[in-house]
């Protein structure tokens, strides 16, 4: 685990963090505004897919738990990847993620595979964490947290990517599994690039 946050992962923190304040306060327009919309739908509140939300639904969190999980991950994860690759390689992964998630999502809404409810969360980032992660480290030890236990991060990301596949195809309603393995793609895609 890092001993000090690098710039760009202690940004991010406070952006998120302060996002999700505004959403507290802000509410609905925060949701309407900037959640990733799916194309075509429009929500009782009148809501609809605008451009710019493929890159501002991270900011949206659907809870206090939500966001405390992708911000524990952007802390372990994120400001080791920021070490390794520094800033500017940094943002461009972020950036991978966050669209491939976003383009999956809309893709498989458009399909009709995802109910057409919006997609909010970091968690596209965080899958592309772990990714970057394993390929990297891919014997490191990692400690869950439910349960408790170490497991090597090649494994963890099988089995997240696993569960993601088989909850996506079980029960899509609420939760973007997909959108999961978008973030995974997107962070593959640019670490391929980078070779």
């Amino acid at each position: 685990m890092p001993t000090s946050i690098p710039p760009v992962t202690l940004k991010l923190l406070w952006v998120l963090t302060g996002a999700f304040v505004v959403q507290l306060l802000a509410g609905g327009f925060v949701v309407r505004w900037l959640a990733l919309w799916p194309i075509g739908a429009e929500s009782s509140g009148g809501a609809a897919f605008l451009p710019w939300q493929l890159v501002t639904y991270p900011l949206v969190h659907d809870g206090f738990v939500h966001l405390f999980f992708g911000a524990l991950i952007l802390w372990m994860l994120g400001s080791q990847l920021e070490n390794l690759w520094g800033p500017k390689r940094y943002l461009h992964f972020i950036l991978a993620c966050v669209l491939a998630a976003g383009m999956v999502h809309l893709l498989f809404t458009v399909v009709g595979a995802f109910p057409p409810t919006a997609a909010v969360g970091f968690s596209g980032v965080t899958y592309g964490f772990l990714l970057a992660y394993g390929m990297m480290y891919p014997n490191q030890q990692l400690m869950l947290v439910i349960p408790p236990v170490p497991i090597k991060a090649k494994y963890l990301v099988m089995i997240l990517a696993g569960l993601s596949v088989v909850m996506g195809l079980t029960s899509p309603g609420g939760v973007a599994h997909f959108a999961h393995l978008g973030g995974m793609l997107g962070g593959w895609l640019m670490m391929r690039y980078w070779l």
